[in-house]
């Protein structure tokens, strides 16, 4: 039977290259996305290669597309297999330097709708359909910009870098993460962080070294664990990074 993903945010950059690779693997992947154009002509792409690809309307901080994306779900398929919170903002002014006494009210509500708020929205609505799963599994992409461990190592290449906003939305993510882990301990739902590295994307910037490609990969072996695989975890490419 075939496995049934949605990503969120999947018309570029990781969640496109997410949502490439998991329907390379026989998925039938839902590419969620707020822009109507760029996710039908992501869709257009990837049905280009020969992949089983469905564009949806999905803006995570609308709870009208919520519920419009769970009750399709609920309807076409019954059961979703594998969600990929990818969707994301950073509208802090710059990832350097420490913005903390001076980020507004505003880009911190504004970040929260989309990292946070409407990332747990949308897992929170869509839980009923993954219990109905064999094997359901939700893989959050966050960063090592949200690691505590991270901002309190000194040595680190990070250590310079924050962004408040950005960073503290992916901390909640993190958190999130990790109670919900514990709260489906229970059943054969896994539920894992990944950080993609530092990709070149929108958010990650020219600079970055990472392809979009390489940058999927450690969210893609998540969604695609085996019932042995952990649950709870923050990592990247197999390495398990600091909370």
């Amino acid at each position: 039977m075939t496995k049934i993903a949605l990503v969120t945010g999947a018309n570029k950059g990781i969640g496109f290259e997410t949502a490439k690779q998991l329907a390379q693997h026989n998925i039938k992947v839902l590419l969620g996305a707020r822009n109507e154009t760029e996710g039908k002509k992501a869709e257009e792409v990837l049905r280009g290669l020969l992949l089983d690809v469905t564009y949806i309307k999905l803006d995570i901080s609308d709870s009208a597309d919520i519920e419009k994306v769970k009750s399709y779900i609920e309807s076409e398929y019954a059961a979703l297999d594998i969600l990929v919170n990818n969707a994301a903002v950073f509208l802090d002014s710059a990832w350097f330097g420490n913005n903390t006494e001076t980020v507004s009210l505003q880009t911190l509500r504004d970040t929260f709708d989309i990292n946070y708020f409407g990332t747990v929205e949308l897992t929170q609505a869509l839980l009923p359909a993954i219990k109905k799963s064999a094997a359901g599994r939700i893989v959050n992409i966050s960063s090592v910009s949200g690691s505590f461990g991270v901002h309190q190592d000194e040595t680190h290449w990070l250590h310079a870098l924050k962004p408040y906003a950005y960073s503290a939305s992916k901390t909640a993510l993190n958190q999130f993460t990790v109670f919900l882990a514990h709260a489906l301990r229970e059943t054969n739902i896994k539920v894992n962080a990944a950080n993609p590295g530092w990709v070149k994307t929108s958010i990650g910037s020219d600079q970055a070294p990472l392809t979009p490609e390489g940058g999927a990969k450690t969210g893609v072996a998540l969604a695609l664990l085996d019932e042995n695989g952990p649950s709870g975890t923050f990592s990247e490419a197999g390495e398990t990074l600091p909370w």
